[in-house]
């Protein structure tokens, strides 16, 4: 079954409540509208990922390649206890923090993101990756020019404020002066995301960063091997 507008109407009404009593009661609810369509969802990209990369974890439970509905409030100001964002997530290990890069799918009521990169890249991964690209290493060159080629996905934004590398060419400092890398696309498109053809178009659409992921697999090869 497809995500749907009462999946969305749970999700707000759930994190607005902010109440585990609330959600005990609802509990079907949240099995049926939210966790079975992710299961679901995991489960139809899981060829495609599996052709991507053969480790890439693919299970379709909670705290696996699916996230759990509760917030993580020991390092947060904000106490509530719920979130209204779910996702699942391919990687091959499941830190996020500083990682291996992966592909993900999140959605919410205001939209749906999804994308390839790091959740958080750790300094080694990004020393690695800017080395390639110093180096015009070739799974930087098919990277960049896959990215080029596509209109979907554009880099996440997370580029310090005076770039490291001044005497670099623009196209080269897009990548190089980034904390970190991820390719992501946006979308409001509401009627996708309630259809059953959201899994063939992210599978279509992750087809087009296997360029990017290689590279940055590669990266992370490199930072093995020293």
């Amino acid at each position: 079954m497809p995500f749907s507008e009462k999946t969305l109407k749970f999700l707000f009404e759930n994190r607005v409540v902010d109440s585990k009593t609330w959600f005990t009661e609802h509990r079907a609810e949240y099995d049926s509208l939210v966790i079975k369509p992710l299961r679901e969802l995991v489960m139809a990209l899981k060829p495609t990922m599996l052709e991507i990369d053969p480790l890439l974890i693919c299970d379709p439970k909670v705290g696996r390649s699916i996230s759990r509905i509760y917030r993580d409030t020991r390092f947060s100001n904000d106490k509530s206890i719920f979130r209204d964002v779910m996702w699942c997530v391919f990687i091959r290990d499941k830190k996020l923090y500083d990682g291996l890069p992966g592909f993900w799918f999140e959605f919410s009521p205001r939209g749906f993101r999804y994308g390839c990169g790091y959740y958080q890249a750790s300094g080694a991964s990004m020393d690695a990756i800017r080395t390639l690209i110093l180096d015009d290493d070739k799974t930087f060159k098919a990277a960049r020019r896959a990215f080029n080629k596509q209109s979907v996905f554009r880099i996440e934004d997370t580029k310090y404020k005076r770039s490291r590398y001044p005497d670099q060419p623009e196209e080269k400092r897009e990548w190089l002066d980034q904390r970190s890398l991820c390719f992501i696309a946006d979308s409001d498109d509401f009627d996708l995301l309630f259809s059953d053809a959201l899994a063939d178009k992210l599978a279509q659409d992750f087809r087009l960063l296997i360029p990017m992921y290689d590279f940055m697999m590669a990266a992370e090869a490199r930072i093995i091997k020293l």
